[in-house]
C-alpha cells in the first residue's frame, strides 16, 4: 500500500530530504510539497482528505510551526501530523505532543527507521479512520447515496478507496444484483476546463465502452449525479497487479501478464485511444487469473483537482512515464509500450529501472540513463526489454501486436 504525504516546509532542500526518506520506503509515493513562505497559510477549508500524513517543519514562517500544528490538528478529519522540532527544544516537543502531533522528531537529527515507524502508524490510523467514517456514513445514508452523491439504481456496499480526484465504491445494481465499481469524480470536467475537455472525454469513453476485449475492464455506464461525474465499471475481486508484485514474479508469469497488457493496449490503439497511465495499479485481476486494464487514458483527462491551490501537476506516474511523456512532447502508441517495459522490468527484478530523489530526476533518467540490464539468468529477455525501453520511439517495437508476437515466441521457446 502506497503512502500519500504532504510535506510543509519553507526550505526546498528540507522538503526534498523528507521526500527522499518517504520514497526510499514507499517507492510509488509522490510526496506533495507546500511552501508557506510564498504561499501563506493553508486555506481554512483544506481538510487534507487526499493525504495519509502531513510532515510539518517547526521552522515554517519564522518558527511558527506550533501555530500551524494547533490550527491543522483542530480541523475535523485532518490526517496525522509528524512534527519536526529543533534539537534540544524540550518545551517545543512537549507542546507539539500536547496539541496533537502523532510523533515529534528532531528536525536535523532523526533516524530513517523512526520516521518510517511514525509514517506506518499514521498510515494505519488514517485507513482505520476513513473506514470507520465510511461505515458510519453508510449506516446513516439512504442505500443509493455514495458519500454526498446520490446515484439512483445502485446500492452502496462500501467505499474502496479515496484519492485527490475521486472516490471509489463497491455497489450493487438494484435491478440485476450484480456487483459493480462506481468511480465518482470530484467535479464535472467542463466546470473547470471548458467543454472541450468534457467532449473529448465523452468521445474517448464512447470508443472504449463499446470495446469487448477480455483484457479491458468493462464500463457499464457513465453519468452525472449532483454535479459529479461517475463511471460504473466491472468489479475485480482479485485486486491489482501491484499487490501481486510484492514478490518478484517468475519469467513465464511476468510474460503472461505483459502479453495480456499488450493485447489490451493493441485494442485501445486500434480505436485511437492511448492509455497514458500504464502501471501495475491500473491492471486488475479476476478470480480466474485473467487481467484487465482500467482507466484507458480517462484518468489523465479527469484528474482536474490539484492537491491544494489549483496549480497544475504532472499527469501520469513518473516512474512509468516514457521520455516523451515526461517532457511534454507529442505522444503516440509507443509511449504506452515504453511504460509496459517499465512494468516488465519491475516484475522480473522487483525494482523500478530508474530511482531518484525527486520525480523530475526520475523523468530525466528515463530520457538520459542507459536501458537497465537484466541479471544473467534473464538475459534471454533483454532484447524484448531493449525493444520496449528504447529512448527514441522509432527504436522501440512498433506496435502492441509486435510485442504479443515476441512474447509468444519466447514462451514457445521456453516450452520446447
Amino acid at each position: 500500500m502506497t503512502l500519500r504525504a504532504l510535506i510543509v516546509s519553507d526550505r526546498a532542500d528540507y522538503r526534498q530530504q523528507l521526500a527522499h526518506h518517504v520514497t526510499l520506503e514507499w517507492r510509488d509515493a509522490l510526496p506533495a510539497e507546500y511552501e508557506p513562505a510564498t504561499r501563506g497559510r493553508l486555506p481554512a477549508g483544506f481538510t487534507g482528505i487526499a493525504y495519509d500524513v502531513v510532515l510539518l517543519d517547526h521552522e515554517v514562517q519564522d518558527a511558527r510551526g506550533l501555530e500551524w500544528l494547533e490550527d491543522l490538528a483542530d480541523r475535523p478529519g485532518f490526517p496525522p501530523i509528524v512534527y519536526f522540532a529543533p534539537g534540544g527544544a524540550g518545551a517545543v516537543r512537549d507542546k507539539a505532543k500536547s496539541v496533537g502531533a502523532l510523533a515529534v522528531l528532531t528536525r536535523t537529527d532523526f533516524e530513517h527507521a523512526d520516521l518510517c515507524g511514525a509514517l506506518r502508524t499514521a498510515l494505519a490510523s488514517r485507513r482505520n479512520v476513513l473506514a470507520e467514517t465510511s461505515r458510519a456514513a453508510l449506516e446513516q445514508c439512504p442505500p443509493d447515496r455514495f458519500g454526498s452523491v446520490r446515484i439512483r439504481g445502485h446500492r452502496c456496499l462500501r467505499r474502496l478507496a479515496v484519492g485527490g480526484s475521486s472516490s471509489v465504491f463497491l455497489a450493487e445494481n438494484m435491478r440485476t444484483g450484480e456487483q459493480r465499481v462506481l468511480k465518482i469524480f470530484r467535479q464535472v470536467p467542463d466546470i473547470v476546463e471548458g467543454s472541450t475537455t468534457f467532449d473529448r472525454f465523452l468521445r474517448e469513453f464512447d470508443l472504449v465502452a463499446h470495446l469487448r476485449h477480455p483484457n479491458i475492464a468493462r464500463i457499464f455506464d457513465i453519468g452525472v449525479a449532483d454535479d459529479h461525474l461517475y463511471l460504473a465499471m466491472e468489479f475485480f475481486p482479485g485486486g491489482d497487479l501491484r499487490s501481486r508484485m510484492r514478490e518478484r514474479l517468475d519469467p513465464q508469469q511476468a510474460l503472461g501478464y505483459v502479453r495480456q497488457m499488450a493485447a489490451a493496449l493493441g485494442a485501445l490503439h486500434e480505436v485511437g485511444v492511448l492509455h497514458r497511465d500504464v502501471k501495475p495499479g491500473n491492471l486488475l485481476l479476476r478470480e480466474d487469473g485473467s487481467a484487465a486494464f482500467i482507466d484507458f487514458g480517462l484518468a489523465r483527462q479527469l484528474r482536474l483537482e490539484s492537491d491544494i491551490t489549483g496549480v497544475g501537476t504532472i499527469f501520469g506516474t513518473p516512474h512509468y512515464m516514457s521520455p516523451e511523456q515526461g517532457h511534454g512532447s507529442p505522444l503516440d502508441e509507443r509511449s504506452d509500450l515504453y511504460s509496459l517495459g517499465v512494468v516488465l522490468f519491475e516484475m522480473l527484478t522487483g525494482d523500478k529501472p530508474y530511482i531518484a530523489e525527486t520525480p523530475l530526476a526520475v523523468i530525466y533518467q528515463h530520457a538520459n540513463a542507459p536501458v537497465p540490464r537484466l541479471p544473467q539468468n534473464l538475459a534471454h529477455l533483454q532484447p524484448l526489454l531493449d525493444g520496449l525501453l528504447a529512448k527514441k520511439p522509432a527504436d522501440r517495437l512498433p506496435t502492441a501486436a509486435a510485442i504479443v508476437a515476441s512474447i509468444d515466441a519466447l514462451l514457445k521457446s521456453a516450452a520446447a
